[in-house]
């Protein structure tokens, strides 16, 4: 074999599908961590990457143009790509096999959604006028143009969501085998595929004699295609499991957190109500033995009255939590109004009611906080049966902008694992007990309402 054949036929094959692979890797992987001296690591992976091509044409050209040969190729190839990832970027080698399988799979979608067209075109002779030079120079330069708009498109509808969505960097393992073995598999189909429909074709490669070729041809490419759609399905399921997962966990440590808490303010608010029962009482003794004038009387039960007052709303957790953040308002110059029915609520359990009401209170407290103005430092809560639901509404006034994805509002914070949990969690409580959270700004005003079925007794 002369050195042209082996370039044309052998080489360039294998150097165009690790170049579209690398174009997609990149545009997957940039949200994963990088190790120090990441361009000249990224300059030895290309080089590396350059020099398994040779090694996937050599292999090509030992074993022949057969389906083992091409599908040990590709694999190579594959595995390769995912070994190198790990020279410039630091993480585990089961994330970047699965980032590599994501990469691959979009390639050969692709690749396979453009055959499809190609094989169709000449399924309808649209082709048969074409010298030969100009029709392989427009297949190449089409492929090309294809190839940049596809990914183009593929990046805003699924790659950026895979690429963003992976905080944790931690990977479903069912979800993950699945994706795998289906990629596998589309290897070898894709592989077997080509190389004995290239044996039926006359003239070109993708031309057939016999009409019923061309369907066979066109139900391989689809088959391809909707395996590569299937793999992107499951990388995607992988992710947002893995999310939910995640949002279980940290509210259940959330919920564990906020009963701790309802016993520590409990304990210390009724330490607080005795000290301030007993000023009261030394208070009077002292203006009854005139040691003190009826004004600084007045105004020493005036500082202590905040201390010693309760609002009950039937549910003893529900006063304590509101008790404790009359306090920061009243340190803060907040006005808070609450009108809360807490024995409705009593089905709930403690973790989770001081949990909804906690991350709500905290989260209207942290945005009227900032606001210069004090008269529109207000935040109401609304607390109440209706019928056979319970109404749940708080409103805050709002600076700023806030950016809404799934009906919840977007953290404002660089910390985005955790800060913005907040909205989330409630909406995750709300749906434990069949009710539902919905939220939104309207002149200056956010306004969050929650809706809950009454359990039978209450209703």
């Amino acid at each position: 074999m002369d050195v042209r054949t082996f370039f044309l036929s052998y080489y360039f094959p294998s150097l165009e599908f690790l170049v579209e692979l690398i174009v997609i890797t990149v545009l997957l992987f940039h949200t994963l961590n990088r190790r120090n001296h990441f361009l000249l690591r990224s300059l030895l992976s290309a080089a590396l990457l350059i020099a398994l091509s040779f090694v996937g044409a050599w292999m090509l050209v030992g074993i022949g143009d057969t389906a083992l040969g091409k599908s040990l190729t590709f694999f190579i190839l594959f595995a390769g790509l995912s070994l190198v990832t790990a020279i410039p970027f630091h993480e585990s080698y089961k994330t970047l096999l699965f980032f590599s399988s994501v990469a691959y799979a979009v390639q050969n979608l692709i690749y396979k959604s453009y055959l499809f067209l190609w094989v169709g075109m000449e399924a309808f002779s649209w082709l048969n006028s074409l010298s030969v030079d100009l029709y392989w120079n427009i297949y190449r330069i089409a492929s090309y143009l294809f190839f940049i708009a596809s990914a183009i498109a593929l990046w805003f509808l699924t790659l950026r969501r895979i690429s963003t969505k992976l905080e944790s960097r931690k990977i479903n393992d069912r979800m993950f085998f699945i994706t795998f073995v289906t990629l596998l598999s589309t290897i070898v189909l894709c592989s077997i595929d080509d190389v004995y429909f290239a044996r039926l074709s006359v003239e070109r490669i993708y031309h057939f004699e016999d009409p019923s070729l061309y369907i066979l041809r066109e139900n391989g490419n689809f088959f391809s295609v909707l395996c590569c759609v299937v793999v992107l399905i499951l990388s995607e399921k992988s992710i947002e499991t893995n999310e939910l997962k995640q949002e279980v966990e940290y509210l259940q440590h959330t919920i564990s957190q906020s009963k701790m808490q309802y016993e520590i303010s409990k304990d210390t608010i009724e330490r607080i109500n005795v000290k301030c029962h007993d000023i009261k009482y030394k208070l009077g003794a002292l203006a009854a033995k005139n040691n003190l004038n009826e004004e600084s009387v007045k105004e020493l039960r005036d500082s202590v009255r905040i201390y010693d007052s309760r609002l009950e709303t039937g549910n003893e957790m529900l006063n304590v939590l509101l008790w404790e953040k009359a306090l920061y308002c009243e340190q803060n110059e907040i006005t808070m109004t609450a009108m809360v029915d807490g024995e409705s609520l009593d089905y709930m359990e403690p973790g989770d009611l001081y949990c909804l009401f906690g991350n709500m209170i905290d989260n209207a407290l942290e945005a009227v906080k900032g606001i210069g103005e004090k008269s529109r430092r207000v935040v109401k809560l609304v607390a109440k049966k209706k019928g056979a639901m319970f109404l749940i509404q708080e409103d805050n006034y709002f600076d700023g902008e806030l950016t809404f994805s799934d009906g919840l509002p977007l953290t404002t914070k660089r910390d985005n694992l955790y800060h913005g949990f907040g909205t989330r969690s409630l909406r995750l409580i709300a749906r434990k007990y069949g009710g539902e959270l919905s939220c939104y700004i309207e002149n200056g005003v956010f306004h969050l309402n929650i809706i809950l079925p009454l359990s039978q007794q209450d209703k």
